[in-house]
Parts: structure tokens; sequence; C-alpha cells
């Protein structure tokens, strides 16, 4: 299917043989935002490191395509270049490597510009997202706050451009100053890629309003519905979703 992420019945396990995900379907269209919610060890985070292709895991069973094409089992260097993108819940500081060069770099992959118009897109977009101008001229992430971090994964997302964007709880640990930044950051920039958000939380969708919400439990998407149905898991928990 042209612009959509199509995971089918996906199945995955840890490389010493766990099982995580049991037959995952979604599928993620252009300009669409859904949210992935659920209880602790249900596979959310599994699912985000799976479909960027981490070596900690492995497909047992199922596919991921993107725009058509088959993505299951490539690098995660091409599916980065095809448009995947992957936000983590724990961003790792990289000593010695300049976060400015970084983003150009990886950018270039993609298009060629002059270092000036990149610096005054990059600078632009440091700004709408409250980091300081002197955080691109440091190492990438190093000595950055928890809340800087994942800033810095939005102006990553922000210069790229990616097609299809899965964030792994970006509002984990974050102030609301930081937490509006970063969803009014997501929406204003959603006309142009699909967005599959994990979360523990309903206080980010007050700034992001998702078009359909998952609930994954046991490694299976157990109910989707909309934005009422965070609204439902925050009031009653999860338990409600068994009761008869």
């Amino acid at each position: 299917m042209k612009n959509a992420l199509v995971i089918n019945n996906l199945y995955a396990q840890t490389i010493d043989g766990k099982e995580i995900l049991r037959g995952v379907s979604l599928t993620i269209k252009i300009k669409e935002k859904h949210v992935l919610m659920g209880p602790n060890g249900g596979g959310k985070s599994t699912l985000a490191q799976v479909l960027m292709g981490h070596p900690g895991y492995v497909i047992t069973k199922g596919t991921i395509f993107l725009d058509g094409v088959d993505i299951t089992r490539i690098s995660v260097d091409k599916k980065a270049k095809l448009g995947l993108f992957l936000g983590f819940q724990y961003p790792v500081e990289v000593p010695g490597v300049n976060f400015a060069s970084f983003l150009r770099m990886a950018f270039q992959e993609k298009k060629s510009v002059s270092l000036k118009i990149f610096k005054q897109n990059m600078q632009k977009n440091a700004k709408q997202l409250g980091l300081r101008e002197d955080m691109t001229e440091r190492s990438l992430n190093e000595g950055f706050s928890g809340g800087e971090k994942k800033k810095a994964e939005i102006l990553q997302m922000s210069i790229l451009k990616p097609r299809y964007v899965v964030l792994d709880e970006p509002d984990s640990g974050l102030d609301v100053d930081a937490l509006q930044y970063i969803a009014h950051q997501v929406e204003s920039l959603n006309y142009s890629f699909g967005l599959l958000l994990i979360t523990h939380y309903q206080r980010i969708l007050k700034y992001l309003k998702p078009d359909f919400v998952h609930v994954l439990v046991k490694g299976k998407i157990v109910q989707t519905g909309n934005a009422s149905l965070a609204s439902l898991i925050e009031e009653k928990g999860y338990n409600f979703l068994f009761q008869k």
C-alpha cells in the first residue's frame, strides 16, 4: 500500500527466544496520528525497536511494508533512507560527535543544501522547540537534561522530515513546558508524515490529538478506538477492557 506503513501479523522474540510480539497488525497512513498505550511489559517499546531493526530482536513471522516496499528484514540505515524514524525512549549521549554536524550529515543523505541554508533551518527549528542556541554546537546529547534530549530527538525529526515517525514515550520525564513544546512541534509537522506515538499517559494528548488509540497487552493489540479510549484508560485503568 502506498502512503502507508503496514504492519501485518508481526511476531517477534528476543535473541534468547522469549516471544514478545504475538501477531501485531497496524496500518499507519500519511497524516494519521496513532497512539499506542498499554501496561508495562506489553511490548510497546519492543514494537518500536523491531520496526527499526534492533539486533536484540528476531522477527519470526509477519511483514512490515513502507510505501509498498518490504522492509521486514532490511538494515537500519536502509529503513531510515526510505523514511522511517525512531525517537528513542532513552536517547544516548554520543561524546565527540557534534550535534549540528551529525544533523547535516544525515540530512545530506536525502538532499544537498548549502551550509548557510541548513544552519538557518536548524536554528529556526531549535528555537521553536525552546533549545538554547549553543545546544547544536555541543556533542550529541552530551550533558543534556532528559527534556533536552527529547527535544533533540524532535529537532532531528523536524530537520530530516521522515515519512513515518515512531516516538517511544517522548513525554516521559518532561515538565509541562517541555511537553507542550514537543507536542506542538509534532502537531505542526504532522501534515507530512504518519505518526505512531507510544505513551503511558494521557497528558500529551491534551496537546496532540490522535486519530486512533490502540492498546497493546501481552504482545497483541486488544482494543482500538479514538481519543476517548485514552480518557477511559486514564480514569479506569486497563482492567475495564477485559470486564464483561
